[in-house]
């Protein structure tokens, strides 16, 4: 029973869905994670400057529920599920980025890299895949004409 509604909820989705239906669950699990037990802030000055780092998680929040409700958007509109997701990770990496120009926190330059290359790069590819799936191999077909 549960093989058939996986089946159905990722026929569903689609293979973009997909991936928001996942990235959106997690950013708003990661959200939720700020609220119940915070974590240390260091490096994140740029933001706890403006407000508590419990208040940013509902960045995380708000973006990993508007990105798990476009999984279930036809494709182009989902786009602003993705735009939803690649605002927390490019905002936690501007304060990275800014922690390590006034000096504050010199790991910061190796977490901003890692916020845009695995969250913000990767969303950016996922973005551009198509819905399609890949055709399958010729080898099991008869050549044609022949």
């Amino acid at each position: 029973m549960r093989c058939r509604a996986a089946r159905r909820l990722h026929k569903l989705l689609g293979r973009r869905g997909t991936f928001l239906f996942i990235l959106g669950i997690g950013k708003t699990c990661w959200g939720v994670s700020f609220l119940v037990d915070p974590p240390s802030t260091e490096g994140l000055q740029l933001l706890t400057q403006i407000c508590s780092i419990r208040h940013w998680a509902w960045l995380w929040i708000a973006a990993g529920l508007f990105t798990t409700a476009s999984a279930f958007l036809r494709v182009g509109r989902d786009r602003f599920g993705f735009v939803a997701a690649l605002v927390p990770p490019a905002v936690w990496a501007i304060a990275y980025l800014a922690a390590v120009v006034s000096g504050d926190y010199s790991r910061g330059a190796w977490v901003a890299v890692w916020y845009l290359t695995s969250h913000v790069g990767v969303i950016l590819w996922a973005a551009t895949v198509p819905e399609h799936s890949v055709p399958k191999s010729p080898r099991g077909r008869r050549a044609e004409g022949g």
